[in-house]
């Protein structure tokens, strides 16, 4: 069973600093070594590394950066059979910049052109499986069929009667009630606790099992970084600890998460075990520099947990 995942890679270009500058300020930065990432893209590799069927798809130039991604993605078992080309847009590139143990991420703006899906695509989104994505590559989905074009919101609700459950990242975007359409029916929700606030207005997960109902979702998550991750399915509560590490940089832990828990409900595992499981990859990710720290085996992610079970309280290990 193929996962796609519909989003954005890029060159992601790291810089340190002791502060971030406030306005009509001036700083220092100290470069370190460029990496490939985005968002969606690092999940892709994450799900691919535990040995899931990949397939990645997202909008690019046809430039060498852009056929240097893509091949990225190969080496990394990702397939991009599918992937679709813009020769206007920008390139595809993130400026991370890592301060006290935090990261602020600019990214380039590559534009909302709408992105046609081709046939052979829309038939093979069209077959039993997972689509990870976010809101902002939904809203640009189109597709023709023998009936007319299928777009956006009903595009969603096509694949998802032939089969196709949607898992959303929402980051730290939260959601309006103008985003419903795409939501409703979602196999998984995913926030973190920003992302969280900004569509509730509050922290308490237990409030929204009418939200959760109302719109046919499957289970909301919240992420809560080094406190770990919580999920509610409108009825049972479940949470997953975190661990305590040595921050290395804390960039992809949240595509790790998510990358992590899409394996594990397409292996069939319970959603305790998927959340506990996910929070330990993730919690592993953030001990290794760069997007993709996350990339690992299933037995490489097991070991690490077990190993950190088992460590005497309050020793912190890397």
């Amino acid at each position: 069973m193929t996962a796609f995942f519909i989003g954005d890679v890029a060159l992601d270009e790291y810089y340190t600093a002791d502060r971030w500058p406030g306005r009509a300020d001036k700083g220092m930065v100290q470069e370190l070594p460029a990496e490939i990432g985005g968002s969606i893209a690092n999940a892709a590799v994450v799900h691919a590394a535990l040995g899931g069927d990949t397939q990645f798809i997202s909008l690019l130039n046809d430039s060498p950066l852009s056929q240097r991604l893509i091949a990225d993605l190969g080496e990394n078992g990702v397939g991009a059979d599918h992937m679709l080309t813009d020769p206007t847009i920008p390139e595809s590139r993130n400026f991370i910049f890592l301060i006290d143990g935090e990261h602020v991420v600019l990214t380039v703006e590559m534009g909302e052109q709408p992105m046609w899906l081709a046939p052979q695509t829309l038939a093979a989104l069209r077959r039993p499986g997972v689509l990870y994505t976010t809101l902002y590559r939904v809203r640009r989905l189109h597709a023709r069929t023998h009936d007319g074009v299928l777009k956006q919101a009903d595009l969603l609700a096509d694949l998802r009667r032939h089969g196709r459950r949607a898992i959303f990242d929402l980051d730290v975007g939260g959601c309006t009630p103008e985003d419903m359409p795409y939501l409703t029916g979602a196999a998984v929700v995913i926030f973190n606790q920003v992302g969280f606030r900004a569509a509730f207005g509050h922290d308490d997960l237990s409030r929204i099992g009418g939200w959760i109902r109302d719109h046919d979702i499957g289970w909301v998550v919240r992420t809560m970084a080094a406190a770990g991750a919580e999920a509610f399915d409108g009825e049972t509560q479940e949470q997953a600890a975190g661990y305590a590490v040595n921050v290395v940089d804390v960039t992809g832990a949240g595509d790790t998460f998510g990358g992590a828990l899409t394996w594990c409900l397409t292996q069939g595992h319970p959603f305790a075990d998927a959340l506990d499981f996910s929070v330990a990859a993730a919690s592993r990710s953030v001990t290794v520099h760069g997007p993709r720290g996350g990339k690992a085996g299933a037995e490489m992610v097991l070991a690490w947990r077990e190993e950190r079970r088992c460590l005497p309280a309050g020793r912190i290990e890397g």
